[in-house]
């Protein structure tokens, strides 16, 4: 067994020193910028808007893009499959569009969100839809990027975030690019594993606690349900409750700066009480609701993502005895 211990961490306070400027230097400072943009936005202004879609059936099932259940959702994709859409550049009345070539692409990307300067492109596909010239009047453009290579998920963390994206880019020459994203979730079913054992160890505190504790099998899917037990073969402590907890640990980065974090996703009691010698305590506990990705490992050589079921025992003196089993999670069901 591990016994949890608090740890402390501080430092001391920064201070930060701020240089005042002379009046007439601050208000060179202030009133150049605003002139450049004054004229860039008299010159350029806004001659256009742009809108980008994604074409989908009407029973095309839908996820959350990021962390919340309840955020911004989009259509799910799976490897092999194309993807297609509508782009259209409105151009305003009387307004006239000098660009150098209008694109569409689609990217894949794993971003650092620790460091978004990190950002990785780790696969992108661009088809021209305009070359270099002059646009008067508002056009459409339909695309679609066929059979395309989506081995990995998306997924977003506490400090990486993997995603698949199409940007729209009209490119100009003496003005700021104008671009629109919109985003697809990728996810990918697997078949069941072909070994599945089960997970079975005893373990303890020499002459005070000895257990053991079983679980069904080490690989599940994101809607199974873990069933065990946990056997009691010693009880010398003083035990007031035992929880199974769901543990995400996520690694990202490599070299000097490598970042670990893990989140419990879930507390599940399964006894309350003092346990006795030679006590059984039956383990049900189900995954559907839970936030769960599938297990990925060192997807582009950036991140991965692991799960771990964590037993704790807590003693009448709060102390918090607990054993980690590493579980495998894969994909059954779309969606």
């Amino acid at each position: 067994f591990g016994l949890e211990r608090p740890e402390a961490a501080g430092g001391p306070p920064f201070r930060c020193h701020r240089r005042r400027l002379p009046p007439a230097a601050a208000g060179v400072a202030k009133s150049a910028p605003s002139a450049v943009m004054s004229m860039l936005g008299q010159l350029f202004g806004t001659v256009c808007t742009v809108d980008l879609s994604l074409d989908a059936e009407p029973n095309r099932k839908t996820a959350p893009l990021g962390r919340e259940r309840k955020g911004e959702r989009g259509y799910i994709y799976t490897d092999g499959e194309d993807v297609s859409g509508t782009a259209v550049v409105s151009v305003r009345p009387g307004k006239k569009l000098d660009h150098q070539g209008i694109k569409v692409e689609l990217v894949g990307q794993v971003e650092m969100l620790y460091d978004r300067a990190s950002s990785y492109d780790f696969f992108s596909i661009v088809k021209d839809l305009e070359p270099p010239g002059a646009m008067f009047e508002t056009k459409q453009y339909k695309w679609k990027f066929n059979a395309v290579d989506k081995q990995n998920e998306t997924y977003c963390g506490m400090n990486v975030r993997l995603r698949y994206f199409v940007r729209l880019l009209i490119a100009r020459q003496y003005a700021p690019n104008i671009t629109k994203e919109i985003d697809m979730v990728v996810q990918n079913v697997y078949p069941p594993p072909e070994l599945n054992s089960t997970i079975k160890m005893e373990v303890g505190i020499e002459e005070c606690l000895h257990i053991e504790f079983e679980y069904d099998k080490a690989k599940y899917h994101m809607k199974d349900v873990v069933v065990g037990k946990v056997y009691f073969l010693l009880v010398r402590i003083k035990i007031k409750h035992m929880e199974l907890n769901i543990i995400r640990r996520e690694n990202c980065g490599s070299g000097s700066s490598p970042q670990s974090d893990q989140e419990i996703l879930t507390k599940f009691e399964i006894m309350d009480g003092a346990p006795v010698k030679d006590q059984c305590i039956p383990v049900r506990l189900y995954l559907t609701g839970f936030e769960l990705t599938p297990t990925y490992k060192n997807v582009q050589n950036k991140f991965s993502v692991k799960y771990f079921l964590n037993l704790v025992l807590v003693d009448e003196e709060d102390r918090r005895y607990f054993k980690q089993q590493e579980i495998f999670i894969w994909r059954k069901k779309i969606g």
